[in-house]
Order: structure tokens, then C-alpha cells, then sequence
């Protein structure tokens, strides 16, 4: 489901496997019974996390802090200056910027092909649009059931699939 120049195609990003869709629904559940039992871990302590977006403060974005930052990550928020107008070097230049500075990524409102070419160059996950609205991680969010509000089975989708990518 992340998008990085190592092992996965941009591209394909928005489309789960059925192994990714079991992985993540499993991890979920584990995150789901530990906060019901109230042992939540902080599984990504010291972790550096980007949130790239265009828009101004949303519900998207605070899902993606509440979800890294339960498990101990620290989150970064910056506003994206690069465009469909910017130069390929410029891409490159900031996605490798962002690569040395975070362990992911994730982009909110930029255009698809703009994530892909960070997520070619980054050497880092890269996510399009995870927390947002839409995407296939929303979705899996109702299969968890209602042991838990719906906007809490959104974050254990998100964190699993930030363990998954960065594990």
C-alpha cells in the first residue's frame, strides 16, 4: 500500500492484494483488541513521519497524527511548495530531502503523478492520500466491526499499514 522506490510501484497503491487487505485487517485487530485492553504500545517510538499536504488543517491530517503519534511517532507538517509546474530536479531534489529527514511519507492534495515521482526518489514509503477520504484504508475500517467507533477503526487501519510499512 505505500508507494517507494524499493519494493512497491506507485501505481499500484490504491489497489490491495488480498494478502495486503488479511495482513492489514489482522494488524488492525491486534491494535484494536490493545487499545480495548488498554496495552497500546508505542511501536514507533523515535520515528520520524512526514505529512505533506496542500490543504489547510483537516480531518485527514489529524487522523494521520493521531494514528502516528499513538504508537509514538512524531509528525512533521509541511506545506508542499513543488506543482505539476515544478522541474524534475526539483522533485528529485525534495524527495530525497524528505527521504534523508523521515522514514515515510504521506501526501495529502497533491496531484498523483507528483506522489509518484517523490515516491521514486524518496527511498522511503510514500503514501497517497491514506488518511483521506476514499482511499482503499478507509474502507477496511468497517470490517474491524463495532467493538470501536468507526473513526477508531480508521486509525488502527492507518497504523497498521504505517507498522506494515515500516516494519
Amino acid at each position: 500500500m505505500p508507494l517507494s522506490n524499493n519494493a512497491r510501484s506507485p501505481e499500484a497503491e490504491p489497489q490491495l492484494s488480498p494478502l495486503n487487505v488479511a495482513s492489514l485487517l489482522c494488524h488492525a485487530r491486534i491494535l484494536q483488541r490493545a487499545s480495548l485492553d488498554g496495552t497500546t504500545r508505542q511501536l514507533l517510538r523515535g520515528k520520524n513521519l512526514g505529512l505533506l499536504c496542500e490543504t489547510q488543517p483537516d480531518e485527514a491530517q489529524a487522523l494521520f497524527r493521531r494514528a502516528a503519534e499513538a504508537l509514538g511517532a512524531h509528525v512533521a507538517v509541511m506545506r508542499s511548495s513543488l506543482s505539476s509546474a515544478s522541474t524534475p530536479q526539483e522533485v528529485q531534489h525534495t524527495a530525497r530531502m524528505l527521504g534523508r529527514l523521515y522514514e515515510a511519507v504521506e501526501c495529502q492534495g497533491l496531484e498523483p503523478v507528483l506522489v509518484q515521482q517523490i515516491g521514486q526518489h524518496a527511498g522511503i514509503p510514500v503514501f497517497d492520500g491514506a488518511a483521506m477520504r476514499g482511499h482503499p484504508a478507509e474502507q477496511l475500517a468497517g470490517l474491524l466491526g463495532d467493538k470501536t467507533p468507526l473513526a477508531d477503526n480508521r486509525c488502527f487501519v492507518l497504523q497498521a499499514l504505517l507498522l506494515d510499512a515500516l516494519a
